[in-house]
Order: structure tokens, then C-alpha cells, then sequence
């Protein structure tokens, strides 16, 4: 938007004070008795990066790491109880305020604690108490405050740097010299792309790999929201389904169910985190009613914030996803690596 450009020059020149002061020591980041990975990106929207946490956390746990992932919440909201290494206080209050919180403890269940609210190092400290030696910060890319061992950098192949501005103007959160910050770049959404990386490759020389969404079986809500699991619905692909969403990268979703062999009547988008009611669900039915639509679709994520809103026709489903890196076990090494590496030059 070239009216907001203006707008982009200062708060890009924010976002490097406070990038450098934390980095140059001028101000002091805060350290958790615990080895802490970041999963973070540059831009507004998503890049895959609860898939990311997942795959990582499902890597530390088979190694018995006692593992817990801390995530901001929707709007920074706190937990209703602190987390819990044992997956079970933190996961309760975490089911009130994050989307992105739920869908983990539905993953993964009692095996990892989660910690969420704004206060990131609060809630990670009293998971290190109660044991946890491994914490995964979700988005934490730009909580420069809080330090970490390994800094992780998605980049979606299909939008890199959101339009090459910054906020307010563009997607980016700050400017592209912030890769310069990354220990590993992973590019989504894509197994192949040269032109990418020879952008990142202007800011860094970390290593680059790559990792893409994999569909699992879809599977059926029912009418009403919230019915997790579901069970598995094989016809999926043979229907003209209308998909509908509330995620920071609607137009990714869409392209991703057409690539996987979807066929869709059509599409509607709310904003991210959107919290729907029953007036929300009546007219998307009608809306894919009236384009022909045998079925309703949405991500994993919106199945947490129907609160069981009812659709009086279609059936809604929805696509759990997994991320697929075909170097897979270079990145874990990678990330290995970067920790050990982390550790040894920590402070004794």
C-alpha cells in the first residue's frame, strides 16, 4: 500500500534498534534453565510454523527429552493455570485461550507441556522448574528478549518476504537483514527453490533446507464443531467441498487442498484466530449451498474455535497436516549441532 509506505521507514528503524540492542548485549536477554529452540518467520501470516513445532517436538520426544513448547496465545491471553511438565494444568488452561495450544495437546497429549501467554520466560521458567530440560518457542523470532540455542527461520517459498515491505505497508514484521539473526533457514511450502535462495543467501550463509505440508486422512467433524478426532472420511476427494478459515494464510490453505486433489465450490476467510458463532457457520452453509457445495472443509485449527457452532446440511470437515522435509534428518542434525554448539558456549 504506497500511502502506508512512510509508515514503513520508522518502524522498520525500530524493529533493527531493538533487534541490535538485544544481540550487542546493550540490553540483556533473559535465559531459561533449559535449552531453547525458536520457530519463527519474517512475515505476517503463516509459514507452517505449528507444523514445524510439532515435528520437532515429536523429535525430541523420541530421544526422552521431557520437552514443552511455550506459545503466546491468542492476543497474548494467559493460560487459566500455569503449565505443567505433566501436559495437564497447562494444557487445561491453554484449551481457553489458544487455538494453536489445543491442537499440540490434541497432537501430542500428556507427553509435553505447555506454557502459554505473553510472558514467555515466566511460563517457561516454571516449566524448567517442574523439569522440562527442552522448550520449543513458537513464533519466537522477533521475542528477541528471550534468548535461545537455536533460531529457526521459516520462509514461505510461495510469498518469501510478503511483498518486500514492512509493516504497515507489506507483510514483513521487519526487515529482510533480520535473516542475518537465523542459525537455520527452512523454506515451506516447496522441496526446490533456487531463486529463494539465493535471496536468503544475500543476508546469510546459515544452512537452508526444506519442508512442505503433507495431507493425513481427512476427517469428519460432523455438523458440529469441536468433535476431535473425527473419524476418517475417504470420499473426501470426490466431492465439491467449500472451504472456509480463519488462519493467518487463507489463500495457502485453498492452494494446498487443490494441490492435494480437492475439488472447491468455492472459499470464505475470516481473520486469523477467528472465534466462530453459529451465524458465522449458517452463512458459509449457504454461501456453499448456493455454489453447489456437498460439503464444508477447514483446517485443523478452526475445529478449536467452532464451540460447537452447528451446520444444519453440509458436514464439516477437516485436513490434519504433517510437515515433510525431505532432508529431514540433515535438519534434525542441524539443529543438534546448533544446540550442542549453544550449550558448550554458555556461561558456566
Amino acid at each position: 500500500m504506497p500511502l502506508l509506505w512512510p509508515l514503513s521507514v520508522p518502524y522498520a528503524a525500530a524493529a533493527r534498534l531493538r533487534a541490535a540492542a538485544y544481540t550487542s548485549g546493550v540490553l540483556r536477554q533473559r535465559r531459561l534453565e533449559a535449552r531453547v529452540i525458536s520457530v519463527g518467520n519474517l512475515t505476517v501470516g503463516g509459514t507452517g510454523k505449528t507444523p514445524m513445532v510439532l515435528w520437532i517436538a515429536e523429535h525430541l520426544l523420541a530421544e526422552g527429552k521431557k520437552t514443552g513448547i511455550l506459545t503466546r496465545g491468542y492476543r497474548g491471553e494467559p493460560a487459566k493455570t500455569a503449565g505443567s511438565a505433566s501436559g495437564g494444568a497447562g494444557a487445561e488452561g491453554a484449551e481457553s485461550t489458544s487455538d494453536e495450544a489445543q491442537l499440540i495437546k490434541a497432537r501430542l497429549g500428556a507427553h509435553v507441556a505447555i506454557g502459554v501467554g505473553a510472558d514467555r520466560f515466566a511460563t517457561g521458567r516454571q516449566l524448567a522448574r517442574e523439569g522440562v530440560d527442552w522448550l520449543i518457542l513458537d513464533d519466537g523470532f522477533q521475542h528477541v528478549q528471550l534468548a535461545r540455542d537455536v533460531n529457526l527461520l521459516l520462509i514461505d517459498a510461495s510469498d518469501p518476504f510478503g511483498g518486500g515491505r514492512v509493516l504497515p505497508a507489506g507483510r514483513l514484521r521487519e526487515p529482510r537483514s533480520a535473516l542475518a539473526r537465523a542459525d537455520i533457514v527452512v523454506i515451506t511450502r516447496s522441496d526446490h527453490a533456487p531463486a529463494v535462495e539465493t535471496l536468503i543467501r544475500r543476508y546469510t550463509q546459515v544452512p537452508i533446507f526444506y519442508a512442505y505440508a503433507q495431507p493425513q486422512p481427512v476427517r469428519l467433524a460432523g455438523s458440529s464443531g469441536g468433535a476431535y478426532p473425527g473419524k476418517e472420511d475417504p470420499a473426501a476427494r470426490s466431492k465439491r467441498l467449500f472451504a472456509f478459515c480463519g488462519i493467518g494464510n487463507p489463500g495457502a490453505f485453498v492452494s494446498d487442498l487443490r494441490a492435494w486433489g480437492f475439488h472447491l465450490a468455492g472459499s470464505r476467510f475470516f481473520r486469523d484466530h477467528h472465534r466462530y458463532w453459529q451465524g458465522d457457520i449458517q452463512a458459509v452453509e449457504r454461501e456453499a449451498l448456493a455454489a453447489g457445495a456437498e460439503g464444508l472443509i477447514c483446517t485443523e485449527k478452526d475445529i478449536f474455535n467452532l464451540s460447537g457452532c452447528r451446520a444444519q446440511t453440509l458436514e464439516i470437515r477437516y485436513c490434519p497436516i504433517t510437515m515433510q522435509a525431505p532432508d529431514g534428518e540433515g535438519l534434525w542434525r542441524a539443529i543438534q549441532s546448533k544446540a550442542l554448539a549453544a550449550a558448550n558456549a554458555a556461561p558456566k
